[in-house]
């Protein structure tokens, strides 16, 4: 697709990778609509497009958990642009803690942006994408983490994985629209994002983790400096959308974990015999998932 002049949409954009999406699509000619929270990021990145002598985008203050919100930026990208042809979902909280002592507040937060962020995305986008008749794409940004767990980071990880899951599944049905779908998997980027545990919502103070410990925080921040530049990765990001990628790795640094994940789990499989009766149902969900990345609808019919 010949990115020039197409309208996207990307959460969390005045800062970290959302910011760095904004500026690779910005290099590719496109033209954007960008969601904030800070007034302050918000100049910091207005200063790059007028130094750039790009076009301004459209600023929308959103709070990604604001189903409400969502529905109007969808009603005012449209308005304003006419037309929607991507969806960047990447708007996210980063807040570590042990899984056996989160309290419901801690679950209803961080799954709250994190997973419900990107459903009312693709609720209030998708449709105006498939409005448009020209085709287009989502992109679901999630994290290492929707592969890789760890003891300091549960719903963190959870919220990940549930992104991951949809993501998937959700390229399989874009695909007659003519709708590309990718799940972005990045590591470490060098954002802000280890202080999401002091911007903690009064709504959700029920926390069972342990007080914020600053000074312990900031040493936990510190390796973020070590992280890729956004702009970065955002250009891969941007590149694997080009190539209608359905995932889209922008580190090297993991194929030792991916191995183990293979290894762990090939060996985790019952060395028996599955039934013909098995194997054919399997047989077929794997003819309807080929057939629906070829094109295909497919219903529930297709899979017995």
């Amino acid at each position: 697709m010949d990115w020039n002049g197409k309208v996207a949409f990307i959460t969390g954009a005045g800062t970290g990778i959302g910011f760095g999406v904004a500026r690779a699509f910005s290099n590719a000619g496109m033209r954007l609509a960008l969601s904030y929270r800070d007034e302050g990021q918000r100049e910091r990145c207005t200063k790059w497009f007028v130094d750039n002598g790009r076009e301004q985008p459209l600023w929308i203050k959103l709070d990604v958990t604001d189903r409400d919100g969502f529905a109007s930026a969808a009603e005012g990208v449209m308005a304003h642009f006419g037309k929607c042809h991507v969806l960047v979902n990447n708007a996210g909280v980063s807040v570590f803690g042990p899984t056996d002592e989160a309290s419901y507040a801690d679950y209803d937060w961080i799954m709250g942006v994190n997973f419900g962020g990107v459903v009312n995305g693709i609720t209030s986008f998708l449709p105006k994408i498939k409005e448009t008749g020209e085709g287009g794409h989502v992109v679901n940004v999630a994290s290492m983490a929707a592969y890789l767990s760890g003891p300091q980071a549960g719903i963190y990880t959870a919220s990940k994985f549930a992104v991951r899951g949809l993501t998937e599944c959700l390229r399989y049905n874009c695909v007659p629209h003519g709708i590309g779908v990718s799940l972005v998997c990045p590591a470490l980027v060098a954002t802000d994002a280890w202080t999401s545990a002091l911007k903690r919502p009064a709504a959700f103070a029920d926390s069972g983790f342990a007080p914020v410990n600053e000074a312990e925080l900031a040493q936990f921040g510190s390796a973020f400096a070590n992280g890729m530049d956004p702009l970065e990765a955002g250009e891969k990001i941007f590149r694997g959308m080009d190539r209608n990628d359905g995932l889209i790795f922008t580190h090297p640094e993991f194929a030792e974990d991916f191995k183990d994940i293979y290894d762990t789990s090939l060996a985790a499989l019952p060395d028996e015999e599955a039934p013909p009766e098995r194997l054919e149902v399997e047989r077929l969900r794997r003819a309807a998932n080929k057939a629906a990345l070829a094109g295909a609808k497919i219903t529930i019919n297709d899979l017995t």
